[in-house]
């Protein structure tokens, strides 16, 4: 590991009990910052309720300033009860293809966070996965805690246990077989975020709305890298949040995800062109084995700052 990551996981990694809640208030009153937390949510009935259940009853409700002022969850198009329970829950539900429709939406989770930008005004974004289980408040409070308290922060990754199943420590295995080999071989600055693929991290608005967002699995391999590039490793950060528990994907779909990974990383080392963007994967049939052949996210959507109904909305 580079020294300057050893000096990095000592000055930027904290825990959540590290920030009283009392405190961040204090500070957030003081500086007059806004937050707002961003559930993306596809088909997650059985576990968004319960999320801004909690975010609503300890962060906003009977504090004497709410550390969240905004917490919207962004449907991209489910089928089940999502946008119903979560409404009921207290969150401001809105559907991805309301937000920005001069523009298709395409399909895909970094498809959804960049949409909410023009869908929320705080100055910090903090961006929550709807699947969590046993969800806690210092998931939000924690990784919110060091852009209210220092100024040269810019971007914070939560990091957590993700167990498999009764295994401890097994979850992320698209992190582990995928993400971590990349960027200890082609971004050794970032060789110390525990866990650069997870879903909950809060950054500047300043900062989100200069990044490109690739539409797909992607997206978080993609901000990172891009924020590095953008403010330097002293401005990102990871607050130890506890336990993550969650729905896990079968290997089938890792493997769609961890395609579009690397083509996330292939695009920022060369900016070149995949000649076949598609990945190819066998299922037992009745006969045998059958190819089942899938696009690999390839879009991008571009920083937010360039599209024009971003910018009016500033201006008014």
């Amino acid at each position: 590991m580079l020294e300057e990551v050893e000096r990095w996981l000592a000055d930027r990694s904290w825990s959540a009990a590290d920030r009283p809640l009392d405190q961040l208030l204090d500070l957030k009153r003081a500086a007059g910052t806004t937050v707002s937390v961003v559930l993306p949510a596809l088909d997650e009935e059985a576990t968004v309720g319960a999320i801004v259940e909690v975010i609503r009853r300890e962060l906003i409700e009977g504090l004497p300033v709410p550390l969240v002022d905004e917490l919207v969850v962004v449907d991209s198009g489910s089928a089940d009860r999502t946008a119903e329970v979560a409404a009921k829950a207290g969150a401001r539900v809105v559907h991805r293809d309301e937000i920005l429709p001069r523009i298709p939406a395409l399909p895909g989770k970094g498809e959804v966070l960049w949409r909410s930008l023009l869908a929320t005004t705080g100055d910090i974004v903090c961006f929550v996965d709807a699947d969590l289980r046993d969800f806690s408040a210092s998931f939000v409070s924690g990784i919110v805690g060091p852009l209210l308290t220092d100024p040269g922060v810019q971007f914070v990754k939560a990091m957590y246990d993700r167990p498999l199943g009764d295994a401890p420590g097994q979850g992320g295995r698209v992190t582990e077989l995928v993400a971590r080999p990349l960027l200890n071989l082609h971004w050794p600055q970032l060789a110390g975020f525990v866990q650069p693929l997870g879903g909950e991290y809060a950054v500047r608005r300043s900062l989100l709305e200069r990044l490109p967002f690739p539409v797909g699995y992607g997206v978080e391999l993609g901000l990172l890298v891009d924020a590095l590039h953008t403010v330097g490793l002293d401005a990102l950060a990871q607050v130890d949040v506890g336990v993550r528990l969650h729905r896990h994907q079968g290997g089938q779909a890792l493997g769609r995800m961890a395609a579009a990974i690397y083509r996330t990383a292939q695009v920022r080392l060369s900016r070149g062109h995949l000649v076949r963007p598609e990945l190819t994967q066998f299922e037992r049939g009745p006969d045998g084995f059958v190819p089942r052949t899938y696009p690999v996210d390839t879009e991008e959507r571009p920083p937010m700052l360039g599209v024009k109904e971003y910018g009016r909305r500033h201006v008014a």
